[in-house]
């Protein structure tokens, strides 16, 4: 029986997020709203024109955190209403509401930034002496000094702030708003479509035909939407190349690359390596799986097959409380109590309904405690999909607990770092739990049809893609739908070789990801799960001693760079050693797997 998706009204309430725990009535998201306006012109009045020395600085820096704070859970708040369903008018209005808000904000504070980096520098490294709280903050406003623009330029540029985020908006809008999937036929039957749908369910169907129709269905609405999010797309690149230049940076690269305190030499290694040692392993799985099913020709849309489809288990919200504590409890008992109330507390939300998010995530308003979307398909896989995103959440709960706000969030680079940790500690219990040949098999190829595919190889390719949309923007040029397929199409060419047909409607999968309005974001997955890969190696070979610098590391928040986290984990990044590395271990994982396939076969 296909499923018939819910609107959020309909769900059972028991398996959702709380977001009362944020505001109780919608009086108090007012009040909240409220504070932040007369904080916003508190600090105005108090500050602009005066911080040109170390004393004011520290005092308008102060009340700018508790700012933050509360701005932070309020953006959260409208966000998460949001991301529940899309189409709830009133969510969408109050999402909108704190947007405009925030750019207002974002404009009367400024002159902060601006106003410390045209103080002497003699005086803002006074304050920094002064003050362990801001001392982050002001190093990285020391960084940012030799880029800055006129006062006046970054006060424009923040009151544009939400219309020069407006690409992000309408691709959203276009995905999750107005492409309506209706539905698919596939040997007489029809079933629901939507991108959920697609990308959780019918992605992975035994069924050929049935895969074979979501995946035409799919693409025929995706096409019908190209040129659209292609100029949003042009537009979001075309604003980084320009921002960039203004600023003075040597490339757009450069500037994407600024924030998150990495060289551009680990950037082009993280791609180049890849694309060239990964990929003859990908190739041997894809065939791999082109054997067990039994396929004349394998496809782009036959990649997500399982290795073996009826046998993952079946499991329940419930049932996965004891493998999530299990896996996860290496970790201590602080940690482990994160994860008890994340279950307890309703800080999960588990549906599936119309309008939802697709995929998962997670929010983490400092002050309050973290939020974790998922769409619950009661299969076992989506066990590492909440050890990943629980990952996240005990990140930002030891970070906010040992760091103050401007100091919790690390380096972009780092940021999925301990999500994908989290699936190796789930895939070590899971192998140490069971002599089944069947469930090892099971849970060597989910890492590697799901943690090393998702990171190394879905988001590599992202990563490739836009490195070769930001050169033709790096040059002068301009992007559109036509291009964009081109560069996607080829991107896939090269890493499959002759092994995978490249389907028509695979080249749209560009349209599929937010990640690409949100900077060099896609190749961080594929780093963070290098440094994770490294360091679970180290706890099965090291035990106590390498899970506690582990946990040094997440305390750490932002107060170190990628490369020296990294180092605290044990993990030299500035070389291309545990790259190579983690290239073999999917490597051996991949041949065990074929051997485990041998054993069951024969």
């Amino acid at each position: 029986m296909a499923k018939v998706l819910l609107e959020r009204k309909d769900v059972d309430v028991n398996f959702t997020w709380d977001l009362t725990t944020i505001y109780e009535t919608e009086e108090e998201f007012e009040q909240a709203l409220t504070k932040i306006v007369s904080l916003t012109d508190e600090i105005e009045k108090e500050f602009k024109g005066n911080l040109n020395e170390a004393e004011n600085i520290n005092k308008c820096l102060d009340k700018l955190r508790e700012l933050s704070q509360i701005a932070y859970v309020a953006s959260s708040y409208a966000h998460l209403a949001v991301a529940e369903d899309q189409t709830n008018v009133e969510n969408q209005q109050r999402q909108m509401r704190f947007s405009n808000l925030a750019s207002e904000m974002a404009s009367k504070t400024s002159f902060i930034d601006s106003e410390i980096i045209e103080a002497d520098k003699k005086v803002i490294e006074e304050a920094m002496a002064a003050s362990k709280e801001n001392k982050g903050y002001l190093e990285d406003i020391l960084r940012r000094k030799p880029y800055a623009l006129h006062p006046e330029v970054e006060r424009a540029l923040s009151a544009l702030s939400n219309t020069l985020d407006s690409p992000y908006t309408i691709y959203n809008m276009a995905k999750l708003a107005d492409m309506d999937f209706g539905t698919f036929t596939a040997e007489g039957k029809e079933y629901p479509l939507s991108f959920g749908l697609f990308e959780d369910e019918w992605e992975y169907d035994e069924n050929y035909e049935i895969r074979h129709q979501a995946f035409k269905t799919f693409s025929k609405k995706l096409k019908e939407y190209e040129h659209t999010v292609a100029t949003a797309y042009q537009t979001q690149v075309q604003k980084e190349k320009t921002l960039a230049t203004l600023r003075g940076f040597d490339s757009v690269f450069d500037s994407l690359l600024f924030p998150q305190k990495v060289s551009r030499e680990l950037y082009n290694r993280q791609i180049d390596l890849i694309m060239e040692h990964l990929a003859p392993h990908m190739r041997k799985y894809a065939k791999l799986l082109q054997k067990i099913h039994g396929i004349e020709e394998m496809t782009f849309f036959d990649l997500k097959l399982a290795v073996d489809p009826e046998f993952e288990p079946d499991i329940s919200v419930e049932e996965s409380k004891e493998y999530i504590e299990g896996a996860l409890g290496v970790l201590g008992e602080d940690y482990l109590e994160v994860v008890k109330r994340a279950y307890d507390e309703r800080w999960i939300d588990f549906v599936q309904n119309k309008g939802k998010s697709t995929g998962a995530f997670c929010a983490s308003p400092y002050g309050s405690h973290p939020f974790i979307l998922i769409s619950w398909t009661e299969k076992m896989r989506e066990v590492f999909v909440l050890a990943h995103e629980l990952g996240h959440a005990g990140h930002f709960y030891l970070a906010q607990k040992n760091q103050n706000i401007f100091d919790t969030r690390p380096s972009m680079y780092f940021i999925e770092t301990p999500s994908t940790m989290n699936e190796m500690l789930m895939a070590n219990y899971l192998m140490k739990n069971t002599e089944d040949k069947r469930m090892k098999r099971w849970v060597l190829s989910s890492m590697i049809s799901r943690t090393y595919y998702h990171n190394f190889v879905t988001h590599l390719l992202e990563a490739h893609y836009q490195r070769e949309v930001y050169n033709i923007i790096d040059g002068g040029g301009s992007v559109n739908a036509s291009v964009l397929n081109k560069l996607k199409r080829e991107t896939l060419e090269k890493f499959w070789g002759d092994t995978v047909k490249i389907n028509e409607g695979a080249e749209l999968t560009w349209m599929r990801q937010p990640h690409y309005y949100m900077g060099l974001y896609p190749y961080t997955y594929s780093a963070g799960l290098t440094v994770a890969t490294e360091v679970s190696h180290r706890i099965l070979n090291e035990g106590q001693k390498a899970l506690d610098d582990w946990k040094e590391v997440l305390k750490a928040g932002g107060t170190k760079t990628p490369v020296e986290l990294a180092q605290m984990a044990g993990v030299d990044i500035t070389t291309e050693k545990p790259l190579l590395h983690t290239i073999e271990h999917i490597g051996n994982i991949i041949d065990e797997i074929i051997q485990l396939t041998d054993e069951i076969e024969n």
